[in-house]
C-alpha cells in the first residue's frame, strides 16, 4: 500500500501535466500563425508605474481597506507612498530614517495607519547597505520612530 500511493500520484501527475504540455504546444502553434489587427492596441500608451527614481525595489505592501494605497521600499531610495494606484509616488521617510535602504514593509490589517519598515538590503551585491533596525509609523508614514 505504501508503494502504491506514490506510484498512483506519479501516474496521475504524468497524465495531467503531460496533457497540459500538449495543449499549451497546440495553442502556441495555432497562435503563432494568427494575424493580429494592429488597431486593437492603438490606444494603449506606455506609463511608468513607480517612482521616477528610488533604487531597486525590495519591498512592497498595499492597504487592504484602501485599494489605491501602496508603499514601496527601495535599496537606496527610502520609503515611497502612492494614494492614486501608482500614478504618482511621494518619498515619505526622508530625513527620518538614517538609511535609504529598505528591505521590508508591512501595514497593519487592524489599523492601516500603522506601518513597519525593516532597513537594510537582503541581496548580496557590491552596493549592499547595512540595516539600521526597524521603524514604525502610526500616522500612515508622516512620521517615523525607531522600533528596535
Amino acid at each position: 500500500m505504501r508503494k502504491l500511493l506514490p506510484l498512483t500520484f506519479a501516474a496521475l501527475a504524468f497524465i495531467v501535466f503531460g496533457d497540459a504540455r500538449s495543449a499549451n504546444r497546440a495553442i502556441a502553434q495555432a497562435g503563432s500563425s494568427a494575424v493580429i489587427n494592429p488597431n486593437t492596441y492603438q490606444d494603449l500608451r506606455w506609463r511608468s508605474v513607480g517612482p521616477h527614481r528610488g533604487g531597486r525595489s525590495t519591498a512592497a505592501a498595499g492597504v487592504r481597506t484602501q485599494p489605491n494605497v501602496f508603499y514601496m521600499g527601495a535599496t537606496g531610495g527610502g520609503v515611497w507612498k502612492t494614494d492614486n494606484y501608482g500614478i504618482t509616488w511621494t518619498p515619505i521617510a526622508d530625513g527620518q530614517i538614517p538609511t535609504g535602504s529598505i528591505g521590508a514593509i508591512d501595514v497593519s490589517d487592524s489599523n492601516p495607519n500603522v506601518i513597519y519598515v525593516g532597513t537594510g538590503s537582503e541581496a548580496i551585491r557590491s552596493n549592499v547597505i547595512l540595516g539600521r533596525g526597524v521603524y514604525k509609523s502610526t500616522d500612515a508614514g508622516k512620521t517615523w520612530q525607531f522600533a528596535g
